[in-house]
């Protein structure tokens, strides 16, 4: 998987894929092949993306300093397997989920492959999470009509990044906003399809 479908799709980073390598996967995927190179379904409609698209997420989301210590939020638990590639890279992580069914059973599996330092929320995550900011950076799992403003506020002043799908709910594409003060700068850069960010700064249900 780490080779075939990361590395030869140009994302070579030594660190990066280490940690693709080290979290085992098939733990946090409910059906169908867990290496495979697509997208599985989860519980109450979502989904757990496809290795490339995650690793891709990841890589835009570094902070400047590195992992080590970052701090860094997760919009949308899902399984739990981004929360734990950012926990294996050396993160803090919060991770907010609308749905308590999923975040409780994300619980569970982050607990089985060794990553219990994840803190897990239940809520509105297009509010973000105010108690833990600022964040170095901010990994959204949903794709919203537009980048949340709660969510750009709680990046840190510092070069704070948020990665996230903007668009239709049909067609997004993966946008990346780098913080510089009170200055945002964003760049869409691939195409992608994920499942609708839902909330009061996001799709309605």
């Amino acid at each position: 998987m780490v080779q075939q479908q990361i590395a030869s799709r140009g994302l070579r980073d030594p660190e990066l894929l280490r940690a693709f390598g080290a979290v085992p996967r098939h733990l946090f995927v409910e059906s169908g092949s867990p290496y495979a190179d697509e997208a599985l379904p989860l519980a109450a409609g979502q989904t757990i993306s496809q290795p490339y698209i995650v690793a891709l997420m990841t890589d835009a989301a570094r902070p400047v300093r590195g992992w080590a210590g970052a701090r860094v939020l997760e919009i949308g638990t899902g399984s739990g397997y981004q929360a734990a590639i950012l926990a294996e890279l050396g993160a803090e992580v919060i991770s907010v989920e609308r749905h308590p069914q999923l975040s409780e059973s994300a619980g569970r599996r982050l607990a089985d492959a060794g990553y219990d330092t994840v803190q897990l929320v239940v809520g509105d995550g297009t509010h973000g999470w105010a108690a833990g900011a600022p964040y170095d950076a901010v990994v959204v799992t949903a794709a919203g009509p537009s980048v949340p403003q709660p969510l750009l506020d709680q990046l840190s002043a510092e070069c704070g990044k948020l990665v996230m799908p903007v668009g239709r709910r049909e067609h997004q594409e993966l946008t990346v906003v780098e913080r510089r003060g009170d200055e945002y700068v964003l760049s869409a850069r691939d195409p992608v399809v994920f499942v609708p960010l839902i909330g009061d700064h996001g799709f309605g249900e």
